[in-house]
C-alpha cells in the first residue's frame, strides 16, 4: 500500500495541492496534524483534506487551537495573531470537521502517528537525539511518524548500544525501514530546514520503505495572501527562505 504522509500544511492551499499533484496516486492519507495557523488559506485547506479519499488525520496544537480547545495565550504573539484572523473566517462547516478528529496518538500497522510526539502530542518537539531517545520508549510500532517541528529528518534507535542518531533526509533517496525509527515527513506549508520547497514523504507499507519528497510551489502568490489577509510579514518572509 502506498500512503502519502503530510503534516504541517499551515493554511497554506498551493503547497498542499502542488504536493497532492506531486505525489501521485496513493492507496490512503495521512495527516500528522496542524491543518491551520500561520498562512491565508484555512478554509480552503481545510476543504481540501475533507475531501482526500481514505484519509487518517489527526490534530496539531494549532488546530486544538483554532476549534477552541487550547487558550491562544500559549502561542507567540505571530501566532496568536493568525489564529485569531482563523477563527473569525472559517466556517462553521470547517471547524466541525476539524472538532470531528482527534490529537490522541494513533496506531496504524507498522507506524504510530504522533503531531508532536507519542509522549507528548500537542506540544513536545523532536529535534535531538536526547528527545528522541525518551520518545522511542512511548510507542510499540517498529516506527513512529511525527510532525510538529518542520523538519525532515529520520531519528534511529540501535537496541543493542541503547544510542540514537539524527540522520537528515534527502529527497527522493528511498530508506529501507528497519526497527526503531522516528520519521517526520517535514512540512508541507511552512518547512523550517533551509528548504523552503513543500515537504511530505511516501510510506510503502508492503516494502517497507520511505521516501521522503521535496517539490517547489509558486511560493510568492501565498505571500501576497498572506500580506493582503493583513496576517504578520513575517509568516510571508519565511516561507521563502525556509526558517
Amino acid at each position: 500500500m502506498r500512503v502519502l504522509v503530510i503534516s504541517d500544511i499551515h493554511a497554506n492551499y498551493t503547497a498542499l495541492v502542488t504536493v497532492l499533484s506531486d505525489a501521485g496516486q496513493v492507496d490512503e492519507t495521512w495527516c500528522l496534524g496542524d491543518l491551520v495557523g500561520y498562512g491565508p488559506d484555512p478554509n480552503a485547506v481545510v476543504e481540501e483534506v475533507r475531501d482526500i479519499p481514505n484519509l487518517t488525520c489527526i490534530l496539531g496544537n494549532h488546530d486544538m487551537a483554532a476549534i477552541g480547545k487550547m487558550p491562544l495565550e500559549a502561542f507567540n504573539g505571530d501566532a496568536r495573531r493568525s489564529l485569531i484572523y482563523h477563527e473569525k473566517v472559517m466556517y462553521a462547516s470547517n471547524m466541525d470537521f476539524m472538532r470531528s478528529l482527534s490529537a490522541n496518538v494513533k496506531v496504524c500497522g507498522d507506524a504510530t502517528l504522533a503531531h508532536g510526539s507519542p509522549r507528548d502530542p500537542l506540544w513536545e518537539y523532536i529535534l535531538n537525539a536526547l528527545s528522541a531517545r525518551v520518545n522511542f520508549d512511548h510507542f510499540e510500532t517498529p516506527w513512529c511518524f511525527v510532525g510538529h517541528s518542520h523538519i525532515q529528518c529520520m531519528f534511529a534507535l540501535n537496541e543493542e548500544n541503547d544510542r540514537v542518531t539524527l540522520e537528515q533526509s534527502k529527497a527522493d533517496e528511498t530508506i529501507t525501514l528497519r526497527p526503531k525509527l522516528i520519521l517526520n515527513p517535514g512540512s508541507v506549508g511552512q518547512p523550517r530546514d533551509r528548504d523552503p520547497r513543500a515537504a511530505y514523504a511516501i510510506y510503502d507499507t508492503e516494502a517497507r520503505t520511505w521516501t521522503p519528497r521535496r517539490v517547489a510551489y509558486n511560493v510568492s502568490e501565498v505571500q501576497e495572501r498572506i500580506r493582503a489577509a493583513g496576517l504578520p510579514d513575517r509568516h510571508a518572509i519565511r516561507i521563502a527562505e525556509g526558517w
